[in-house]
């Protein structure tokens, strides 16, 4: 019983845990986001590269 309590006494203390738990979160959080505003994104993305391909396309003539 006295090592459980210990195990535990550690688990609590142990901060490694607790960073991962944030970057998950986190990670959660940013695909969310992208989940959410998709459309938006790939709109500005899509019009982007055209705008480059366009200038590209202009600097080699």
């Amino acid at each position: 019983m006295e090592n459980l309590k210990q195990f535990t006494k550690r688990l609590i203390k142990e901060e490694d845990a607790q960073g991962m738990t944030e970057y998950i979160l986190l990670l959660v959080a940013v695909v969310g986001i992208v989940m959410v505003f998709k459309n938006q994104i790939t709109a500005r993305v899509e019009s982007a590269v055209g705008t480059l391909g366009d200038k590209i396309g202009s600097a080699l003539q």
